[in-house]
């Protein structure tokens, strides 16, 4: 996937509205997890990604700070982000609660 042709989203953009369903690819370009729910909004977010599982099946929820993600849009419009960290990164985080 070509990201440099996409469009990175503004602070006031980083809402739940727009991130909520997001997939969130690793350094290789793998899908890693999707975006559960924000706690707040903007820069300050933190962002709870479900990572790994199947159909949301096994998932492990893991809060991160919004800034660690990079958020865009593609060409047709729909918000994706990248990590630079990868699953197994992700999944040695704590799980977060609710």
């Amino acid at each position: 996937m070509d990201h440099s042709k996409h469009i990175p989203l503004r602070s006031d953009e980083l809402t739940e509205a727009n991130l909520d369903g997001a997939t969130v690819y690793g350094p290789d370009d793998s899908k890693i997890g999707s975006v559960a729910h924000l706690h707040g909004a903007g820069a300050n977010a933190q962002v709870i990604v479900d990572v790994g599982g199947f159909l949301g099946i096994g998932a492990k929820p893991v809060a991160l700070d919004v800034s660690s993600l990079n958020f865009m849009r593609d060409e047709s419009g729909d918000v994706h982000a990248t990590s630079l960290m990868t699953k197994d990164q992700l999944k040695d985080l704590p799980e977060h609660h609710h």
